[in-house]
């Protein structure tokens, strides 16, 4: 007799329904063999199983035992897979009475028989549900999690033994209920308030500009203006993450592993400060069985590189796919994955080597030529896909120590909301060449900008001016006139203006020289 069951595995950021089916021929030497193409963990399974299955007096097949993971061409990996294959190896008259069709399990066994937990809950939920099986069973510790997907009934289980008299209809488990709406009614405020930050008017305005049209910046300055402390707020004046950006993002942090924000799902845009001394794969992602790195991770969120000209070459350079794609594709041995990242980006950096060129109070060290070297630590490719690059200067006293009042979050948030609002209304029924709707003029391509940026002579004048001055490249034009479209947006103005232009211009600091 052939057992059945069902479970869930995880190939990039979407799951796939897997059946798990046991039998067994007599023989005087037992085995039990796992196929399927399973990793090592996956065939580790067995010496678990025997283990769990024996301290809990659970009778299971005897003799030669295979079990199949299909479809077959689909790589298995992780420690997912113990709970499913235990089950399917019980061998009990009752247990084979039992209708399993629409429950799917998922889990980790200890050598007592608890449930360990495992990575990519949500999107193993997701696929069950969207597969039309009604119960999901994973350990305790992903149950709140899985629950998000609605539609699907997520029971937590904590040991093999309560598991099994829930299914026997002996005690029951209390399934885990997610709402959505109260969920995200709940959600409390960001906590850091642009209002705490002192002085640095224009680039707060910036930060604004760059919010409202998720536009990449680089925030250029010495040490202490404060580049670090902006950044960190940005998230704030976002707009709040809609449930479908939640649930996208939630998924790769549960592939990840990375859970302690999941609530059960993410209630902010997530704000990702990777050190620079990390790889290029942790940056992109990658590994044996590529998994999401930093630039998947921020996705719907704020990716902040710190120290940028302190990146390793390779790691600053593979930026430049998925700024352009907002998906980074990972091609191993084992398989090809694309994973989303649709991350604003944020680079902090010092005007030179030292940190302290045009500083007004402290003398610099570098020579020119060491200045030139660094800057030139970042590539033209790089800077073109940075829409805005301001320069920061060191904090006045006055701004310090007086009592002047700053705007706040909210306030900045309203703005940019307003701003937002006025460029989807605009957009409406446009589509970017990934088919994707266009909601922001950061993701404005050149048949949108011809449409849409409209502009007056005398910006037109100007425009041409800068680009002359500056050798902007085509992409370094297209740039600025993003810049000008947000910037006109605030106004809910229609027509690019010279004030509007005057403005972005200024917001290449880079391209002028520092």
């Amino acid at each position: 007799m052939v057992n059945v069951l069902h479970t869930v595995c995880i190939i990039g950021v979407e799951g796939h329904i897997i059946t798990v089916e046991a039998t067994c021929a007599s023989s005087s030497q037992p085995s039990l063999n796992i196929i399927g193409l399973p990793d090592t963990a996956v065939k580790e399974a067995a010496s678990r199983v025997r283990a769990a299955a024996r301290q809990n007096s659970l009778p299971i097949k005897r003799g030669i035992i295979t079990v199949n993971l299909a479809p077959a061409n689909i790589r298995k990996e992780g420690p997912s897979f113990d709970l499913p294959i235990l089950l399917s190896l019980i061998d009990k008259a009752d247990f084979y009475a039992l209708d399993l069709s629409n429950k799917c399990f998922a889990g980790e066994l200890s050598l007592t028989g608890e449930l360990r937990p495992i990575s990519g809950a949500l999107p193993m939920a997701i696929a069950a549900r969207d597969a039309g099986f009604k119960e999901l069973y994973l350990p305790e510790e992903n149950a709140l999690e899985a629950s998000a997907a609605d539609g699907l009934t997520v029971y937590p289980v904590k040991t093999i033994h309560q598991l099994l008299m829930h299914l026997f209809g002996k005690t029951k488990i209390a399934p885990i209920v997610f709402d959505a709406k109260e969920f995200f009614d709940s959600v409390n405020n960001f906590s850091l308030d642009f209002a705490d930050v002192k002085g640095q008017d224009a680039v707060k305005e910036a930060l604004e500009i760059a919010a409202a049209g998720n536009h990449n910046i680089m925030l250029v300055g010495p040490p202490g203006s404060g580049k670090s402390m902006l950044a960190a707020r940005l998230p704030g004046i976002l707009p709040p993450l809609t449930l479908e950006e939640s649930i996208e993002s939630s998924k790769i942090f549960s592939i990840a592993g990375v859970t302690e924000d999941l609530k059960p799902l993410l209630t902010h845009r997530p704000f990702r400060a990777p050190h620079h001394t990390l790889s290029s794969v942790a940056l992109t992602g990658g590994g044996s069985y590529p998994k999401p790195g930093e630039i998947s991770l921020a996705n719907n969120g704020v990716l902040f590189l710190d120290e940028f000209p302190e990146f390793d070459k390779r790691a600053r350079e593979v930026l430049r796919q998925p700024i352009e794609n907002r998906t980074v594709t990972i091609s191993r041995v084992n398989g090809t994955v694309t994973y989303p990242a649709d991350f604003l980006l944020v680079c902090a950096m010092n005007p030179c080597k030292c940190g302290y060129y045009g500083h007004p109070t402290r003398p610099c060290t570098c020579g020119p030529a060491a200045r030139y070297s660094y800057l030139q630590r970042i590539s033209g490719p790089i800077l073109d896909r940075i829409d805005i690059q301001v320069q920061i200067d060191p904090v006045d006293f006055n701004d310090l120590s007086g009592n002047q009042t700053t705007p706040s979050t909210a306030e900045m948030r309203k703005r940019v909301m307003e701003a937002r609002a006025f460029a989807i209304d605009r957009f409406k029924g446009e589509t970017t060449s990934l088919g994707k709707p266009l909601l922001s003029n950061g993701a404005m391509e050149a048949k949108h900008i011809r449409k849409f940026c409209n502009v007056t002579p005398e910006a037109r004048s100007l425009l041409e001016i800068a680009f002359n001055s500056f050798a902007l490249s085509a992409r370094g034009y297209d740039r600025v006139l993003r810049i000008a479209r947000t910037i006109a947006d605030f106004e809910k103005s229609d027509i690019i203006n010279e004030s509007h232009m005057a403005v972005a211009v200024r917001m290449r600091c880079i391209d002028k020289g520092i």
